[in-house]
C-alpha cells in the first residue's frame, strides 16, 4: 500500500470513528447518519462494476466517501446514466470490468452485478491488490465460496458483503436480546423470506445493441437472448441466481444464524429436509425442463437442523410475514425490516442491552452505517462487519437447501469438512460446469 493510499484510508477511518456516537448501554444501536465531504485529496478511488438497481445504489454510497472514477456495465445505457449522476460525466466508463482491475489509481471495487458474475470479478479484484464491496449473494454455489473464502485470506484484501441488515438497528437490538438470554434457549427460528414470481412462457429475441449478451451470460450456458432473463428477473433463473432462497435467504438466514452463534468456521447446519419444494415448471434430476420459464422454487419450506437440535426453518410464508421469528424457552421475538415485536423488548427501556453485548455483537467496533464500516475496515486493515467468512456460512445453508429441493431429499452435511454426508450425486452440486473462458480460476 502505498503512502498516498494510507494516508487516505488513515483520515477516513480518523473521521469516520470521529463522528460516531459512543456505544451506549440502551435498547437501541448508535448510528451515524451522514458523511462529512473531504477534500480531494483525502479522499479514495474506487471504480464501481455493475450500475443496474442495487449497483447504482452502492455505488451512490460508496462516493458519499470517496471519489468514482470509472463506471462499468455490460449495458451502455447503465454506464451514461449512472456516470452522469454520480460523477457528473467525469467518470471513465467500461463494458470491460477488468480495465478497471488494471488501474492503479483505484483503491477499492464496487460490486453490484448479477449474481453468477460476483466471484470471478470480487477474486480478480482481490488479485489485483484492490478491496471489494459485493453486493450479496456472493456465491452462485458452495464451491465458489470455498474459492473466495481462500483467495481473501491469501491476498489479506478487506472485503465487505453487502448485507446491510447487519448494520440495521432492529436486527442488531434482536441479536442483542438472544446473546443476553432474554428469550431464553432458542429452539427453533423460522426465516419467512417470501415466494419468487412464476412467469412464461417468454419470447425469444435478439439482444439490444446497447448489451454485450455473450459476456452478460459469463459462466451460464450459451442460450437466446430472453428479455426477462436479463437484469433484475436474472434472480429467477438457476442459470444465474438461487430465487427467493439466495436472494433474501442471504439477508435472514445470515441473521438467524449469527444470532445462534452458528455462523463461524465450522459450524452450520448439519441436516436439511425439503418439506415443500415446489417450481414453476418440471425438473428432471433437478434440472429444468423449459428454456422459456423462470425456474426457481416460488413456494418453499426446508427444515434445516445444528449440532445442538435447534431447528431452522426457511420458508416462503408463514402468518408473521417476512421477517425472522424466534421461538425460546422463555418467550418468541419477530424481527424485520419494519417491526421488532416481543415482550423481551418491551422490557428493554428499563432492563436496557449491557455495553458489552452491544461491543461484542459489534466486533468490538463503534457501530456505523454498512459502508462507513467498510471504509474504516480498510483503514485499519480488520475484518467488516459482513466478512466473507461469515456470509460463506450463510450461504452453504441457501445452497443446500436449494439442492434438497432440486433434489427433492434430505440431506446430512458436515459442516467441518464442508461436504455432504452420503450422497456423492448432492456432494457434485457443491460446484458446476463453467463456461469456457468465464472459468473462477483461483
Amino acid at each position: 500500500m502505498s503512502p498516498k493510499d494510507l494516508n487516505r484510508r488513515q483520515f477516513l477511518t480518523n473521521s469516520a470513528i470521529g463522528t460516531t456516537a459512543g456505544i451506549l448501554a440502551s435498547s437501541t444501536f448508535p448510528f451515524i447518519t451522514s458523511a462529512q465531504d473531504k477534500s480531494p485529496n483525502e479522499r479514495m478511488q474506487f471504480g464501481a462494476i455493475g450500475v443496474g438497481g442495487r449497483g447504482a445504489s452502492i455505488a451512490n454510497g460508496a462516493r458519499r466517501l470517496s471519489d468514482l472514477v470509472a463506471v462499468c456495465d455490460l449495458d451502455t445505457q447503465r454506464i451514461d446514466r449512472v456516470n452522469k449522476s454520480l460523477a457528473q460525466g467525469k467518470a471513465t466508463g467500461y463494458q470491460d470490468y477488468r480495465k478497471i482491475l488494471d488501474r492503479k489509481d483505484i483503491d477499492f471495487v464496487t460490486v453490484g452485478t448479477t449474481d453468477h458474475w460476483h466471484t470471478r470479478i470480487a477474486i480478480q479484484a482481490m488479485q489485483a491488490g484492490k478491496d471489494v464491496y459485493c453486493e450479496k449473494p456472493l456465491t452462485l454455489t458452495i464451491e465458489e465460496g470455498k474459492q473466495i473464502c481462500r483467495v481473501t485470506k491469501e491476498t489479506g484484501r478487506i472485503f465487505q458483503v453487502g448485507t446491510q441488515q447487519r448494520t440495521s438497528e432492529r436486527f442488531l437490538t434482536a441479536i442483542g436480546m438472544i446473546r443476553e438470554g432474554r428469550i431464553g434457549k432458542i429452539k427453533k427460528v423460522t426465516c419467512n423470506i417470501g415466494n419468487a414470481p412464476t412467469g412464461g412462457p417468454f419470447q425469444k429475441s435478439d439482444p439490444p445493441a446497447n448489451l454485450d449478451w455473450n459476456m452478460w451470460l459469463g459462466q451460464a450456458p450459451l442460450v437466446d437472448y430472453i428479455k426477462e432473463r436479463c437484469h433484475y428477473q436474472f434472480r429467477w433463473w438457476y442459470e444465474y441466481s438461487g430465487g427467493k432462497m439466495t436472494d433474501w435467504g442471504a439477508h435472514h438466514v445470515d441473521i438467524a444464524q449469527w444470532a445462534l452463534e452458528q455462523n463461524g468456521e465450522g459450524q452450520g447446519v448439519v441436516s436439511l429436509e425439503p418439506i415443500i419444494g415446489d417450481h414453476p415448471i418440471p425438473l428432471k434430476n433437478g434440472m429444468p425442463t423449459k428454456d422459456n420459464y423462470y425456474n426457481t422454487s416460488h413456494n418453499f419450506h426446508i427444515k434445516c437442523k445444528f449440532a445442538d437440535k435447534t431447528e431452522m426453518h426457511i420458508v416462503s410464508k408463514s402468518p408473521e410475514g417476512n421477517g425472522i421469528l424466534f421461538e425460546g424457552t422463555k418467550g418468541n421475538l419477530f424481527v424485520s425490516r419494519g417491526k421488532l415485536i416481543g415482550q423481551s423488548f418491551d422490557e428493554l427501556k428499563e432492563k436496557p442491552l449491557s455495553s458489552d453485548t452491544v461491543l461484542s455483537v459489534y466486533k468490538g467496533k463503534k457501530v456505523t452505517n454498512h459502508m462507513e464500516n467498510f471504509f474504516s475496515s480498510m483503514a485499519d486493515r480488520s475484518d467488516p462487519i459482513s466478512d466473507v467468512y461469515t456470509h460463506h456460512n450463510a450461504m452453504t445453508t441457501c445452497h443446500l437447501a436449494n439442492i434438497s429441493i432440486r433434489l427433492g431429499r434430505k440431506l446430512k452435511w458436515n459442516p467441518k469438512k464442508e461436504q455432504i454426508v452420503g450422497d456423492s450425486e448432492a456432494n457434485q452440486w457443491q460446484s458446476r460446469e463453467q463456461r469456457k473462458g468465464f472459468e473462477t480460476n483461483t
